[in-house]
């Protein structure tokens, strides 16, 4: 509670500066602040402009009983000349003959484009204009909407859009390397180069469900998910099907895919039939088995149990994305003894699948096993990539924590400089090089612990 006050006065103190500036406001023998400049916020799109000063001299901590001189701090803000246009959105108009402020600047009639309390020294302005040139002012605002004289700036300055911004500098480079991985394993793969992929137990296991159901004589049951053909689960949900479709044409076993949406039931007939032609059993093909039940969740989901219960699948796939009928699903099957493979990157469902399906590819084993069960070069590299990827990652969280417990526990500029290179350069938005003032804190943290000889303050 006591925070949540402190914010509310913070909040009242600024909306009382704005008030009273724009109210009868009247100059007084009230020292105003000094060095006004203001500058370009660097790596933005030109919206933005930094305004900073020093301190007027009256803003000190008042004597007991005294009331405070300084309450805080406005901006004001003046388009130069410029294109044609001489005043910015929502600030009355000044003297347009002239590029500064006038001499009897009015109070009244000018809103502020922004206040800040006592003892602040910097106002970012987040409403200006690419390509307009700002001239900018302050006054040190006192108790009664009183006022100091005004500050302002020596020279406009222009807000500018830059182009790239530095400080996604590594992002860039890491984006850049992973691509160029990416490109190098699918040009390996299109000339017959070997990549190596994992064995997913789950799809070594889709033979065994498969025959299983064919030694029964009960169907192959199949759920792409309950999400439509745009969500990137349900694409490789359709990729595991087609291997799915290929093994049951293969085994001559019937294969079931009611499906929760109308491209996915299109999307999943045109690939079980071009399974069954590539397996040479274009005859065993049958559409009726893959069909529409609804859209909505509960409905399908109450259609394919019942499928479940009348017909007795000796093999489930779940492939793609579920909510609250994963469990549904799978505890349904389990009742009637079918062997059931399950896959999603739905994390919060991850833990039914694994508890009641006998296989799970979990998050992105799921993906994989697109690359996997495909062999498609273009998929290979973009596997292979992301483990360019994920080692990179890896290896900088190694590298940082070796090197920030270093620089705790050994006093040593290189560890500090490390540190702070991969937390505010490569994983931050510091840009290439680092900043001159932090090097300096460093600098200064060193020099301070060399020359107190007992810095654990105990004995010497």
């Amino acid at each position: 509670m006591g925070m949540m006050a402190m914010m509310r006065v913070v909040v009242l103190l600024l909306a009382a500066l704005a008030a009273s500036v724009s109210s009868h406001a009247a100059v007084v023998d009230l020292a105003p602040p000094t060095d006004v400049a203001a500058e370009d916020v660097p790596d933005d799109v030109g919206t933005q402009m930094e305004v900073t000063w020093e301190l007027s001299p009256d803003d000190v901590t008042p004597a007991k009983g005294k009331t405070r001189r300084v309450l805080g701090y406005a901006v004001f803000r003046k388009v130069a000349p410029n294109a044609g246009r001489l005043e910015s959105i929502g600030q009355a108009a000044a003297d347009a003959s002239e590029i500064g402020f006038p001499a009897n600047f009015d109070f009244q009639d000018t809103q502020p484009v922004g206040s800040v309390a006592y003892g602040n020294t910097k106002f970012v302005d987040e409403n200006v204009e690419s390509g307009f040139a700002y001239l900018y002012a302050v006054v040190a605002v006192g108790p009664g909407g009183s006022v100091s004289p005004l500050a302002q700036a020596s020279i406009p300055t222009t807000a500018q859009m830059q182009y790239f911004n530095e400080g996604k500098f590594w992002f860039l480079m890491i984006t850049l390397i992973i691509s160029l991985v990416i490109v190098a394993f699918v040009w390996i793969a299109k000339r017959g180069g070997t990549i190596k992929v994992r064995p997913i137990a789950g799809l070594e296991a889709v033979t065994e469900a498969v025959g299983r159901a064919t030694e029964m004589g009960k169907p192959v049951l199949f759920v792409p998910g309950i999400l439509d053909i745009n969500d990137i689960q349900t694409v490789a949900g359709i990729t595991v099907l087609s291997n799915v479709a290929k093994t049951a044409a293969e085994y001559d076993a019937m294969l079931k895919v009611p499906t929760a949406r109308s491209l996915v039931m299109t999307t999943a007939r045109e690939t079980v039939e071009a399974a069954y032609l590539g397996a040479g059993r274009p005859d065993a093909y049958n559409e009726d088995n893959i069909y529409y039940l609804t859209d909505e969740q509960f409905g399908y989901t109450a259609g394919v149990q019942g499928m479940m219960v009348r017909e007795k699948p000796a093999a489930c796939f779940y492939m793609g994305a579920f909510y609250a009928e994963s469990l549904i699903l799978a505890e349904t099957a389990n009742s009637i003894g079918a062997i059931q493979i399950a896959g999603t990157a739905m994390p919060s469902q991850l833990p039914f699948f694994v508890a009641a399906c006998d296989y799970t590819l979990i998050g992105e084993e799921f993906f994989a096993a697109s690359a996997y069960l495909s062999n498609d070069p273009e998929q290979l590299g973009s596997l292979k990539g992301q483990d360019i990827g994920k080692v990179i990652a890896a290896g900088l969280l190694i590298v940082g924590c070796i090197s920030a417990t270093l620089a705790v526990v050994v006093p040593s500029k290189a560890f500090k400089i490390t540190t702070l290179y991969i937390t505010d350069n490569i994983l931050g938005v510091d840009g290439f090089e680092p900043e001159e003032d932090k090097v300096a804190e460093i600098d200064a943290e060193l020099e301070r612990l060399l020359d107190d000889p007992n810095p654990r303050g105990g004995d010497s």
